[in-house]
């Protein structure tokens, strides 16, 4: 089975004790998401993480620490491991690369994680607001 090495963000921010994370549409708009793209020759895990995050949702801000962990799913008749790192959101841009064919929506970190898809998603969103509530 080919293998593909993707990164990801949890784009996330922090307003009047609100704990949000920002989710995106997959391109045919039928699931939310989290942006993530493959990891090209020479870059690292988080910098893709932090470029697609740009692309894909209009955000820009501080990949903070190390990866939260991987997920897998199955794509383009191989799967895809996808390596995902929390991302503190500093700027919300107007106009992005993808705008026409995604929607992003900030929800609660709670909302989030009922909304995201797929499952294993799931799994390393609630990982990733256990840490949060640890700090």
């Amino acid at each position: 089975m080919i293998i593909f090495k993707q990164a990801a963000a949890i784009p996330f921010r922090i307003e009047k004790n609100r704990f949000e994370i920002l989710l995106i549409t997959s391109r045919n708009q039928k699931r939310w998401i989290i942006p993530k793209g493959l990891i090209e020759n020479g870059d690292s895990a988080s910098e893709t993480a932090k470029r697609e995050t740009l692309e894909e949702a209009g955000v820009d801000g501080e990949i903070n620490g190390k990866s939260i962990g991987v997920y897998e799913y199955e794509k383009w008749g191989g799967l895809c491991k996808v390596e995902v790192f929390p991302m503190q959101v500093k700027t919300v841009h107007d106009k992005w690369d993808e705008k026409v064919i995604r929607k992003r929506e900030w929800y609660l970190a709670k909302d989030a994680l009922k909304k995201a898809e797929p499952e294993a998603l799931k799994k390393i969103i609630r990982k990733f607001i256990k840490q949060m509530k640890a700090e």
